[in-house]
């Protein structure tokens, strides 16, 4: 997830989240047949973007207690979870992960969500040759032996989605994102697929953070005679858009496309304003797998009926059992033999088998396109298994 050092990709969508639990039980490391291993969990608990912060560590949080439960690794040994806060802040993001390495010692660190605190701790990841466990949507390109990535880049979301909206959506689109660059570099991909296409962009329009009236822009979108808008706006501000859309009038006449669109936003959402809006996502809560039940009925029974479960919670999820797996075939809490092993193998997600590859570290990802139906989310389209090019390349 890109941010620069302005603006957040996904501000605040709910203030006020419930506080992340607190770390591993006591009683796990007790019982260890060895000193645990140290995993820190480096989310913003703080500074704008608490919702995902909370789901993030949940998810990895849920992994790690399962390993434990199940008798730990390397003989006995259990995980110890070290929780830090990022405060979607780039500098606290370097200092913290310095903490995490030097003080407490970590194997690995999960995290963070923002692609401006990914690249402000890259320096220090690669000084001390830690594993950095990645599980957000962003804009591609990192290429390193320290960062593994368990996320949806454009050739996931954007290049299947086009053909799909042009059969079926119209073939007129209007793009709308936050003046920064992960939204520029969205829809300059959709641009470029929409070409391919033989469809066409009729207007493409970057609005600042913290934006409280959208009149114009509606106008805009509505005078071009867009078939689609497609949103890449973040977090409060994209709601506040949504709102406004809908109060228009403008959901009879015109198609949504959504970039992030997730359980968190339905929430924000009346039924009537979030009714029909198109995402691409890699995980819903009411996936009609086996899979998916079986995780959504584990992380209910741990955190409460009325827990929100993501594709945040199931990539965080899902990439830290690809380290456990990692130590495990390692066979040592050695950092990079556990890199080494982590890579080249298959695990079951909330929504299918995904391959972790070893030439750029990235996952091989199962796409769906999903719409929002009466308040929630349903699979319009299973795309499968998507390959997108290295990263390393």
């Amino acid at each position: 997830m890109h941010l620069n050092l302005r603006i957040s990709r996904r501000k605040v969508l709910f203030t006020g989240a419930a506080g992340a639990l607190a770390g591993l039980a006591m009683p796990y490391v007790a019982r260890a047949a060895g000193d645990p291993i140290k995993v820190g969990i480096l989310q913003p608990f703080s500074g704008g973007l608490e919702v995902l912060g909370q789901q993030g560590f949940q998810g990895a949080e849920m992994a790690l207690l399962e390993a434990n439960e199940a008798g730990g690794v390397l003989g006995g040994r259990m995980f110890e979870i070290v929780k830090a806060d990022d405060r979607t802040d780039p500098k606290t993001a370097v200092e913290r992960t310095s903490e995490l390495i030097r003080r407490d010692k970590v194997t690995a660190i999960i995290g963070p969500v923002t692609s401006a605190n990914r690249d402000a701790m890259l320096p220090t990841i690669e000084r001390y040759k830690t594993p950095l466990l990645y599980a957000t949507d962003y804009e591609g390109g990192v290429c390193s032996r320290y960062v593994t990535c368990y996320s949806a880049l454009p050739a996931h979301w954007v290049n299947p989605l086009v053909p799909y909206a042009v059969e079926n959506l119209g073939k007129a689109f209007y793009l709308v994102g936050s003046d920064y660059v992960w939204p520029q570099k969205m829809n300059k991909a959709f641009r470029e697929e929409v070409e391919k296409a033989k469809a066409k962009v009729v207007g493409e329009e970057y609005t600042p953070w913290g934006a409280k009236d959208y009149a114009a822009t509606l106008r805009k979108i509505e005078s071009a005679g867009a078939d689609v808008v497609v949103i890449t706006i973040v977090g409060a501000d994209a709601v506040t858009f949504v709102k406004q859309f809908a109060a228009a009038g403008l959901q009879s006449k015109i198609k949504i496309i959504f970039f992030g669109f997730n359980e968190n936003y339905v929430a924000g959402l009346s039924e009537a304003e979030s009714n029909g809006i198109v995402a691409p996502s890699n995980f819903i809560a009411n996936l009609d797998k086996p899979e998916a039940k079986a995780f959504v009925q584990r992380f209910h029974a741990r955190y409460g009926a009325n827990a929100v479960v993501s594709n945040t919670t199931d990539a965080h999820y899902t990439l830290t059992r690809f380290f456990i797996e990692g130590v495990k075939k390692a066979g040592a809490d050695d950092k990079e033999k556990i890199l080494a092993a982590m890579v080249g193998q298959s695990l079951m997600s909330g929504n299918g088998e995904v391959d972790l590859r070893a030439s750029d570290r990235h996952a091989d990802l199962n796409v769906l396109i999903v719409q929002v139906d009466n308040g929630q989310l349903k699979v319009l389209k299973d795309l499968g298994r998507i390959v997108a090019p290295s990263q390393c390349g």
